[in-house]
């Protein structure tokens, strides 16, 4: 009986063993598992880094409020489908070119080109800067100290390359390849209805406040004119060196060699300042300017200073099209 007993306390001991070992257990996965539930899961980074005229800048994270310095940064921006928190004033408009102003509501203004507003951009908390070397280089520190900032190299005709770097800066590299095919088919659309138009030459003048200049291959609207098969005035080409092919300053006896096929001239207004208005009546009024074959054959055409030159951006790229077909073609 004594043996019975023992045996059965045994077993009693050997159940209770195994309980306690098994609540300790639970007890252990339990505390482990609460354990691993307060470490959050490793999130994956979506830093970037640009490279640009400045060096490298990183970009923790698709920006939402950017602050965009040159006007055709701003077009950029808007053919992307991004509306900045602040931008430069467009130099003509108040304060934005006619053919953005119904993007730019609420949009506000930081200054000028070639003389930003510091503190007005600090007050909008940017997460990135967009900006030119070129015009903010002495400022670039200050405006890294504000937000990450990227600078394009330069303002040339070439703005395909800023649009790029633009749209690098904003994480929309596929929106931007999107936007550029669209715009190159554009060009060839275009091409196909000016036809034969495009085997003749062009010049383009621009009226400044007493004075003029006459603009070539590397000019904005230079670059589009050659996109569409254009030539350019043979005459023109010593009045331009190889580290000058943009636009010369010239006086009124070199009106001659303003001469073209197809003339397009416009006149520069800045917002407050008409005085090359005045430029403009003198020059064309000029007995050396009426003799230009161009204007005798009414194949001087006056367009938009803001599309043919100021904006400089893929929206005014896209009107200048339009524009070439409207003069051209319609009867």
């Amino acid at each position: 009986m004594k043996n019975s007993f023992n045996k059965l306390l045994g077993l009693f001991l050997l159940l209770a063993v195994c309980i306690l070992a098994a609540c300790s257990d639970e007890s252990a996965t339990e505390e482990s598992s609460s354990a691993n539930s307060e470490i959050p899961a490793e999130e994956k980074s979506t830093a970037y880094t640009v490279e640009h005229a400045m060096g490298s800048t990183e970009i923790p994270t698709t920006p939402k409020r950017i602050v965009v310095l040159t006007n055709e940064g701003t077009e950029a921006l808007l053919a992307l489908g991004v509306k900045p928190v602040g931008a430069v004033s467009s130099w003509s408009g108040d304060p934005w070119y006619e053919h953005i102003a119904d993007q730019m509501d609420g949009v506000e203004v930081v200054g000028q080109e070639t003389a930003i507003d510091l503190e007005a951009i600090a007050k909008l908390k940017p997460d990135l800067i967009i900006g030119n070397k070129i015009r903010q280089e002495a400022d670039y520190e200050n405006l890294s100290k504000i937000a990450p900032t990227v600078f394009a190299e330069t303002l040339k005709g070439q703005w395909k390359d800023n649009f790029s770097l633009y749209a690098k800066a904003v994480n929309a590299e596929e929106k931007g390849e999107e936007v550029l095919a669209n715009y190159d088919t554009k060009v060839e659309e275009t091409k196909v209805v000016l036809g034969d138009v495009t085997n003749q030459s062009v010049s383009v003048v621009r009226f400044l406040s007493g004075t003029s200049r006459i603009y070539y291959t590397e000019s904005f609207s230079g670059v589009i004119l050659k996109e569409l098969g254009f030539n350019r005035v043979e005459a023109q080409a010593k009045l331009f060196t190889e580290d000058n092919q943009m636009a010369v300053e010239v006086g009124k006896e070199l009106i001659p060699q303003m001469d073209g096929d197809l003339l397009f001239y416009f006149t520069y207004l800045p917002t407050g300042d008409d005085s090359a208005s005045a430029t403009a009546a003198e020059w064309t009024a000029d007995p050396l300017w009426k003799n230009l074959p161009a204007v005798k054959n009414e194949k001087a055409y006056v367009v938009n200073d803001a599309v043919w030159n100021t904006a400089g951006g893929i929206l005014a790229a896209q009107k200048m099209l339009d524009e070439i077909k409207e003069i051209i073609v319609a009867p």
